[in-house]
């Protein structure tokens, strides 16, 4: 009669590789003395000493993104390739590793999370945030209707340079940062009107409708994205700047570095 343990051996029969997030050293030693099985350390510091270690910005409330961002940062990182196997070890419930599950490399689709905080010089904390505001405003429009966004994050100074007024800065004499509720319900209301935010590679939002000259040359986006889609690779290119974009149309967010899309997501997904 099968047992439980026969049940999960299942789920790991086959593993070449364990994707461990922030495991102890207790843990990551236990995982070194299995045979035939290569060990890989997601976690916000290589503390264990790992030989495979993948930088983890954040702690991603939702398993999924967690589980996400190691698989691609190991990719990216030549660790794992397409078609791998992998058990992802994890702390769901507790200050330990309690949760395993299987994932095959290539079978999550590849959302650029992994490029969008190790590229960005920004406060990852602040990339998260802004990019909670871009999802939940995906998700509820505002006043129930579609609504676009522009928010370009870090190198603000030069942002400011490269771009201009379209009315009076809101955020001209605060010292408010992107990430408090309070704040985040500004930028919400203020989204309804044109213009880009600005904000600084700390959080301090700098601005808000600022406009941003689009300009074509040396860049490339996909088919169908609009101006506001333009500006941000046009800004990212020449700034060191990262841009989160929401679409009014199809209410997908997108992020921008160096001009180019490296982040595409769904936020009724998200």
């Amino acid at each position: 009669m099968a047992n439980v343990r026969d049940l999960l051996d299942e789920l790991v029969e086959g593993v070449e590789t364990v994707l461990l997030f922030s495991p102890s050293e207790a843990y990551y030693e236990r995982c070194r003395e299995i045979e035939d099985v290569s060990v890989i350390v997601c976690a916000g510091d290589n503390g264990v000493g790992a030989e495979r270690f993948v930088e983890l910005p954040l702690e991603f409330v939702a398993a999924k993104e967690r589980i996400r961002f190691g698989v691609e940062g190991a990719a990216e990182e030549g660790f794992l390739a397409e078609g791998d196997e992998v058990a992802c070890a994890l702390k769901l419930f507790d200050d330990v590793i309690d949760s395993v599950c299987r994932v095959r490399v290539g079978d999550l689709d590849r959302s650029g999370v992994y490029d969008l905080f190790t590229t960005s010089r920004a406060d990852p904390a602040v990339i998260s945030a802004v990019v909670d505001v871009a999802v939940e405003l995906g998700q509820k429009g505002q006043k129930g209707k579609p609504v676009g966004a522009l928010f370009v994050i870090g190198d603000a100074g030069k942002v400011m340079n490269k771009s201009r007024p379209l009315s009076y800065n809101p955020f001209e004499k605060s010292h408010v940062h992107v990430g408090d509720p309070i704040v985040n319900v500004m930028l919400k209301e203020f989204s309804r009107l044109d213009g880009a935010f600005v904000i600084s590679d700390s959080g301090k939002i700098v601005s808000a409708y600022r406009y941003l000259e689009p300009n074509a040359e040396g860049v490339d986006i996909p088919k169908g994205l609009g101006t506001r889609h333009m500006a941000a690779a046009s800004v990212t290119r020449d700034t060191n700047a990262t841009a989160v974009v929401l679409s009014e149309s199809d209410r997908l967010v997108r992020a921008f570095k160096g001009g180019e899309l490296i982040l595409e997501l769904d936020p009724e997904e998200y």
